[in-house]
């Protein structure tokens, strides 16, 4: 009995330790379920959920969320995965999200070029255009491409 005792002393202090590596965040006015998410410097990209259609970003040092964009709406969320792309320029300040899939209805395939909205860059920069905003993944003719099952 005594080593069983002294066994949960110890996983007491394991669990101590590493929850010091978590932290409870701001929370989001939506709720999201079964959302994707994935890290660009420093901030958590939250892309849609099973009823959501929109995607935020989370400054993970201001501890706020920002709107980024929505997902066309006749695009159903349910099953979809997001992928970052990878870039072999680090320092730049521009990803590429590749968007996939769905549970129960025709896939989708969606690209963004994402830059932080974090920025503060001007809208009426046309160096921008295009940006945040899912657009159907085509091909070098123009021809959408659908990862997934027809």
């Amino acid at each position: 009995m005594l080593f069983f005792i002294e066994k949960i002393d110890h996983l007491h202090e394991f669990l101590n330790i590493n929850n010091q590596a978590f932290q409870n965040l701001k929370k989001l006015r939506i709720p999201l379920s079964q959302s994707q998410c994935m890290l660009h410097k420093h901030e958590i990209l939250i892309c849609g959920g099973r009823s959501e259609s929109a995607c935020y970003s989370y400054h993970t040092i201001k501890n706020e969320y920002k709107f980024v964009c929505k997902y066309p709406i006749h695009i159903k969320l349910e099953g979809h995965c997001v992928v970052k792309l990878v870039d072999k320029n680090k320092d730049s300040n521009q990803i590429t999200l590749l968007s996939f899939g769905s549970v129960y209805t025709k896939g989708h395939t969606l690209v963004m070029k994402y830059v932080s909205v974090w920025d503060n860059i001007s809208s009426n920069s046309n160096e921008f255009d295009n940006y945040n905003e899912w657009i159907p993944f085509t091909d070098n003719h123009n021809r959408t491409i659908v990862i997934g099952r027809d």
